[in-house]
């Protein structure tokens, strides 16, 4: 009987799918206690204007991981300001996998993340600033490689350098070899940055 009542549910929530698409309808199925209905109205919300703001506030609060993935999925869709900022806002929070969620959807968004990157790149926790070199990873701008080349130069924290220059050994070209050894001299007692710069060094020399 509880999976019959569970199909009932299910077509419930698909007919009032197909009568109540307004977007304010689909605000307020957004706070819907059924996950399902939730779900739907994070997928359609995509189709209306100015409502990241309302997205990411659930987003924050959401619980369900399948609602989560269609409102992150919404939020690369929409793509706005406001979607952007509620993703950065993500990676600040100390669900664990929230942030590499937000991680996964700013990748997708190069355009709109790029204007934004120093930023990033410069914030206060350095937890933030790995975050932003693991974004670099996809981001295919054109910039990535003087991103990455600014970090290990200036970055005072041996975590984020060393994220960033594994990031410059696949990207990194000839530009990058001076600033690598600069790099190498000022994290002179670090093994694992001596280590890591010189593998930058000799995969860009065998380019």
């Amino acid at each position: 009987m509880a999976f019959i009542k569970k199909i009932n549910a299910e077509s419930i929530i698909q007919e009032e799918r197909k009568q109540t698409r307004m977007c304010p309808d689909l605000l307020v199925g957004l706070e819907a206690d059924n996950p399902t209905a939730r779900r739907w109205a994070a997928r359609d919300l995509v189709n209306c204007q100015n409502v990241s703001a309302a997205l990411v506030d659930r987003l924050m609060r959401e619980g369900d991981l399948s609602v989560r993935e269609v409102i992150l999925t919404t939020l690369t869709r929409l793509g706005d300001a406001t979607a952007v900022a509620g993703l950065v806002d993500c990676l600040y929070s100390e669900d664990a996998a929230l942030r590499n969620e937000a991680i996964e959807a700013m990748k997708q968004l190069p355009d709109e993340v790029a204007p934004i990157m120093q930023g990033l790149l410069a914030a206060a926790d350095p937890d933030v600033r790995i975050f932003a070199v693991n974004i670099l990873e996809s981001l295919r701008h054109p910039d990535v490689e003087a991103w990455l080349i600014d970090v290990i130069e200036k970055d005072p924290h041996v975590n984020v350098c060393a994220t960033a220059v594994d990031l410059l050994s696949e990207v990194g070209t000839e530009v990058a070899l001076e600033p690598l050894a600069r790099f190498k001299t000022r994290f002179a007692d670090e093994p694992y940055i001596q280590f890591a710069a010189d593998l930058a060094l000799r995969r860009i020399n065998e380019h």
